[in-house]
């Protein structure tokens, strides 16, 4: 029994740490480039607010499967460490 305690407490606090590794918080902008580096709808800016920016980015990468798009923190106005650039496929 005890060992079935120390699953169950397991797999509990590793969920409990999931959800804060994959989701983001803040607002971004979302840039998209073609593959000359030519940017993709230069009168349009796309802003997203924390996990809304893989909506964003998804609908982005239907719409030019082949742009590169670049996720910029509006606040420090740097991009985004782990999300940028990404490569649409």
């Amino acid at each position: 029994m005890p060992k079935r305690l120390l699953i169950f407490a397991l797999l509990v606090s590793g969920g409990a740490l999931l959800p804060g590794c994959l989701t983001m918080s803040g607002n971004y902008e979302i840039q998209a480039y073609d593959p000359a580096g030519k940017r993709l709808d230069p009168n349009i800016v796309w802003y997203a607010e924390g996990r809304h920016v893989y909506t964003v980015r998804n609908a982005l990468c239907m719409s030019h499967p082949d742009a590169t798009l670049i996720t910029i923190d509006l606040e420090t106005g740097e991009q985004h460490p782990s999300e940028s650039p990404h490569r649409c496929r």
